[in-house]
C-alpha cells in the first residue's frame, strides 16, 4: 500500500497518508487573427513543490511518486509540464489540436488535486445556433494530475486497462431557460462504446424560490478487444433541489443496472449525483441515496461565506456475476455496502487585495464492507486567481 505509515509498528499501520504541497498555473489564451479563417494559439505551465511528504505517508494522488508503489515510494521535491494548442476558428466553429482540458461528460480531464489533467488530441466545437450546440473530439494520451508525462496511457479509473485512442461527439440543446437536454456517444478503442443522456429542467416558483430536477445516465457496452472484459451497464441518477433564499436541501437516487463497476476514463468523466469527494458509488447492481445541504451566508450578510454538508448511502452491491475473466472479476461479492459523509467550508473574498481569494477546508468520511476501504480524510485547498492581461 502507498499510504502505510512506516514509523508505526506493523499492527498499529492503518493507511495513513499526508502530503502538503503548492502548486502554481500560468494559462494563456491568444485571440484568433482577421479573416475568415482566425488562427489563435493556447498555452499552458504547471509547476508543482513539494511541501511536506515523505516515504510511508505518499499516495494521496497530489504528487508523483516513483515506479515502485510502495510504501518506501518517494515523491519529488517539484514536477511540472508546458505544453499548448492551436486553434483555427471560422464563424462560430473553432477546432483545436495540442493538449488541453477537454469537459464532455464522457471524457472530461480531471481537476481535484494540486495539477489539473490535460488530454493530447483534436477537438471540435460549434455554436452556429443559438440554443445547438456540438463538439467532438478524438484524443490518444493524457498527462495524468499526478504526473510530468504527457503521452500517459488512456488507461480506465477503476479496471486500468489501456484504450488506445478516446473518440465522441455531443449535442447540447437549450430548450428555453429552464430546460436543456444533452446527448453523446464516445468509443474507448478496444474497450467499450458509451452513451450519455441528460435532461435538466429548473422550475421558479417565487424570486427566491426554485426546483431544479438532473437526470443523468450512461449505457456502456465493450468494444473491439474488451479489454475489460465484458461489459453491459445502464448507470443513472435523478437528484432534485430545492432551494429558498440561503439554504437548498437535494435529494438524490443512483442506480447501477449490471454485473460490473461503472468505469470511465479522465478524472471528470462521471456526471452521475452521486459522485462525491471519496466514492462514486458505481458498483455492480449498486444503489445509492443521498440528502445534502447547502447555505450561503450572503443572505445573512456574509457574502463569501459558504457550507455544504452531504450524506451518501450503498447498497445491494452484487459482483458475484462479473466476466470471470474480466478486469472486474472477484472486485465485490454479494449483499456489499458503504456511506460517505462530505463537510465543506468555504469563503471566498470579495475585496482589497486578497479580491478571489478562495479557502476551502473539506473533510469525507467513508465506511465500508470487504470490497472498498475505510477511509477519514481532510483536505485543506487555497486558490488565488490572478488576471495578468
Amino acid at each position: 500500500s502507498q499510504g502505510i505509515n512506516r514509523a508505526k509498528p506493523v499492527n498499529e499501520r492503518n493507511g495513513y497518508r499526508e502530503e502538503w504541497a503548492h502548486g502554481a498555473q500560468l494559462n494563456f489564451s491568444s485571440g484568433f487573427t482577421q479573416g475568415t479563417v482566425g488562427v489563435g494559439a493556447d498555452a499552458f505551465a504547471y509547476g508543482g513543490v513539494k511541501l511536506d511528504s515523505g516515504r510511508g505517508r505518499v499516495g494521496n494522488g497530489l504528487l508523483p511518486i516513483s515506479n515502485n508503489r510502495t510504501a518506501d515510494a518517494e515523491v519529488p521535491d517539484n514536477y511540472g509540464q508546458i505544453g499548448g494548442a492551436v486553434k483555427l476558428r471560422a464563424s462560430s466553429t473553432e477546432l483545436k489540436y495540442g493538449e488541453m482540458r477537454p469537459t464532455a461528460p464522457v471524457f472530461a480531464t480531471g481537476d481535484s488535486r494540486l495539477l489539473p489533467e490535460t488530454a493530447t488530441g483534436f477537438q471540435i466545437s460549434s455554436s452556429e445556433f443559438d440554443a445547438l450546440s456540438f463538439e467532438a473530439g478524438h484524443f490518444t494520451s493524457i498527462n495524468r494530475r499526478n504526473s510530468t508525462n504527457s503521452d500517459d496511457d488512456l488507461t480506465s479509473e477503476y479496471a486500468e486497462v489501456e484504450a488506445r485512442s478516446v473518440d465522441f461527439a455531443g449535442l447540447s440543446y437549450a430548450v428555453n431557460d429552464d430546460l436543456s437536454l444533452m446527448f453523446y456517444a464516445s468509443e474507448a478503442k478496444d474497450v467499450w462504446r458509451q452513451y450519455f443522456a441528460n435532461l435538466n429542467y429548473n422550475i421558479p416558483l417565487t424570486d427566491s424560490q426554485a426546483l431544479n430536477f438532473d437526470l443523468v445516465a450512461y449505457k456502456t457496452r465493450d468494444e473491439g478487444e474488451a479489454r475489460a472484459g465484458e461489459l453491459d451497464t445502464l448507470t443513472w441518477s435523478l437528484k432534485g433541489a430545492y432551494s429558498i433564499g440561503a439554504h437548498k436541501l437535494s435529494l438524490a437516487y443512483q442506480k447501477v443496472r449490471g454485473d460490473e463497476f461503472f468505469d470511465y476514463i479522465g478524472g471528470d468523466s462521471i456526471w452521475l449525483a452521486n459522485s462525491v469527494q471519496y466514492s462514486d458509488f458505481n458498483a455492480p447492481n449498486e444503489r445509492s441515496v443521498q440528502i445534502r445541504y447547502d447555505l450561503n451566508m450572503k443572505h445573512y450578510g456574509v457574502p463569501g461565506l459558504t457550507f455544504m454538508a452531504r450524506y451518501i448511502k450503498g447498497d445491494d452491491i452484487d459482483g458475484t456475476k462479473a466476466d470471470p475473466n474480466g478486469a472486474f472479476a472477484g472486485w465485490a461479492g454479494d449483499d456489499e455496502k458503504h456511506w460517505e459523509r462530505d463537510l465543506e467550508a468555504r469563503y471566498v473574498f470579495q475585496e482589497g487585495a486578497a479580491k478571489d481569494l478562495s479557502l476551502r477546508l473539506r473533510h469525507a468520511t467513508h465506511r465500508s464492507t470487504a470490497f472498498d476501504d475505510d477511509l477519514d480524510e481532510v483536505r485543506l485547498i487555497i486558490e488565488y486567481p490572478l488576471s495578468i492581461l
